[in-house]
């Protein structure tokens, strides 16, 4: 009854052959009743999969020891195979049931952003030619969903037609990862066919055209990143005003709303945190602007001391925001996501390589054991058997669908920790000379 129980299967009792015919009937007809029984199966499985009764030996050898024993989470190595298989020749589907693409869900602008940035990542590590095809899906993606007045849809369905989720939801976010993701391809762009590139120009280009009508403040800093990485090898002064003009605007949010012990842009944290601290690194690598290195760090570091807490990183959890003044209530409640603990571990490693802290580095290792196990449930979170990583944390359990976003994520984390395997090899970002830009 412990193992059936809460829909895992079905409990009648002993000898009762009319209800056990009449459940094995119900079976037979229904096969989203199968269907829920096998899922719910898995789920309550997953707790004992061999790398979780692993972790679990582990912490009862480190409880016994007095904690004299320091557990170490060692990388998998980096696998695309659960990428390639989540991706069809338009591009990468949105969710999955459990390790199996789900086509009925569609596709998104938002995971063929990161799925660009992360082929991209892997591609600049590897050479590997056999990513260019995927590159070209993603690319072709974004460009699809880039309309006539600049803005991108977001969601389009298995059929190729965008939704009409794309008119009753917020999609500001989506069209700042989409910038983000050309931004990033075009910075690596001597390792592509010269055709890729001028594609990834033309769409960033154009949808830049109107992007300060963009008010949100993590759209905007995925446009400042986008807009950062294209200087690199772009130079442009036109896009330097712009990156200053959003800047600028997270400065004022900042300076509104940080007040003592609350060194943040709004009065509350949510999703994607670091995403905000980052781009004002970039801003000041972009521009040399010394206001916003200072406001970086600090609101970066305040960030880390909300969400690293003892040896293991606790996300805000979507669950339920963070807000100012209520700091010393936070719980653990389950909602963390693989794609807020992955922009935490991006960030890091451009705060290392700037400001040549240990301490960065080190807590980057600290995140990153968060998919291997090092989190309020001790489980693991990436999939090693598939290459996919599970959906959520929550508070009792993990939910083991595969989707796209956190599978990307993952792959974009394990690929970043690649800088931080030799700690004495640190490469190290300067800014620019600081320019003046009147406005």
């Amino acid at each position: 009854m412990e193992v059936l129980k809460d829909g895992a299967g079905v409990i009648f009792d002993f000898g009762d052959s009319k209800k056990f015919a009449l459940e094995i009937n119900k079976l037979l007809k229904s096969n989203s009743l199968r269907k829920n029984i096998s899922s719910i199966g898995l789920h309550s499985m997953a707790p004992t999969a061999w790398e979780n009764v692993a972790i679990a030996h582990a912490r009862l050898f480190q409880k016994v020891s007095l904690r004299k024993i320091d557990l170490e989470y060692k990388m998998p190595e980096p696998n695309l195979n659960y990428l390639k298989k989540m991706t069809t020749d338009f591009g990468i589907i949105q969710f999955s049931i459990i390790h199996e693409p789900d086509i009925d869900s569609g596709y998104t602008v938002d995971d063929n952003a990161r799925a660009l940035v992360a082929t991209c990542m892997h591609f600049q590590k590897t050479k590997d030619i056999q990513d260019l095809p995927y590159i070209k899906i993603y690319l072709n993606f974004i460009v699809f969903c880039l309309q006539n007045d600049t803005r991108f849809l977001n969601y389009v369905d298995e059929t190729q037609l965008f939704t009409q989720q794309n008119y009753e939801t917020y999609l500001e976010d989506s069209n700042g990862r989409a910038l983000w993701g050309l931004g990033f391809m075009i910075s690596i762009g001597d390792s592509f066919p010269e055709e890729l590139v001028i594609e990834a120009e033309i769409a960033l280009d154009f949808a830049l055209t109107n992007c300060l009508e963009i008010h949100s403040s993590r759209s905007m800093a995925f446009i400042i990143k986008g807009l950062y990485y294209k200087n690199l090898v772009n130079k442009n002064l036109n896009d330097i005003i712009l990156l200053t003009q959003l800047t600028n605007r997270l400065v004022q949010m900042y300076l509104h709303e940080s007040e003592k012990n609350w060194d943040w842009y709004e009065s509350y944290l949510t999703y994607g945190n670091s995403i905000l601290p980052e781009a004002m690194l970039c801003a000041y690598l972009a521009t040399g602007e010394p206001i916003y290195k200072e406001i970086a760090k600090t609101s970066f570091d305040f960030l880390l001391s909300k969400i690293f807490i003892g040896q293991g990183i606790s996300v805000i959890s979507n669950n339920g925001w963070l807000h100012r003044g209520e700091e010393d209530n936070r719980v653990t409640i389950g909602g963390e996501q693989a794609i807020d603990v992955t922009y935490t571990i991006l960030a890091l490693d451009k705060f290392r390589m700037v400001f040549h802290e240990n301490n960065y580095s080190e807590k980057m290792r600290i995140a990153f054991s968060w998919f291997l196990g090092n989190n309020h449930l001790h489980q693991i979170v990436y999939n090693p058997c598939t290459g996919g990583c599970y959906d959520g944390l929550e508070d009792t359990y993990i939910n083991i669908n595969q989707g796209a976003e956190s599978t990307v994520s993952y792959l974009m984390a394990r690929l970043t920790m690649e800088n931080v395997k030799k700690p004495n090899q640190i490469r190290v970002i300067e800014p620019v000379q600081e320019v003046e830009i009147y406005l």
